[in-house]
């Protein structure tokens, strides 16, 4: 069965950096096309930024030059560095497995002074 549990969520200032990581267990990680999405409070899940298994990223556009994708198939884990992070950055960050009902319960982000 696959599961996927992300973290690295907290609190930051406006202008600050975090690091989101999501390790998922079973299945061929390799294969899999990752996204991150998020979902701020009242509002519907957005996609956030894609990598598929050979390191194709996109991104919404949002957070482009800010937010960077990566993943780890050794050690079936995918990041999302986050970089000048704003208020309207603040959100609950989920992983997926495209094409899948597989979600991770999510990390919060919060971005306040």
């Amino acid at each position: 069965q696959v599961q996927l549990v992300e973290s690295g969520g907290g609190l930051v200032q406006p202008g600050g950096s975090l690091r989101l990581s999501c390790a998922a267990s079973g299945g061929i990680f390799s294969l899999y096309t990752m996204d991150w999405y998020r979902q701020a409070s009242g509002n519907e899940r957005e996609l956030v930024a894609t990598i598929t298994g050979g390191g194709m990223t996109n991104y919404v556009d949002s957070v482009k030059g800010r937010f960077t994708i990566s993943r780890d198939n050794v050690i079936n884990r995918v990041y999302l560095q986050m970089n000048n992070l704003q208020p309207g950055d603040t959100a609950v960050y989920y992983c997926k497995i495209r094409g899948t009902s597989y979600w991770g319960k999510g990390t919060l982000v919060t971005v306040s002074s």
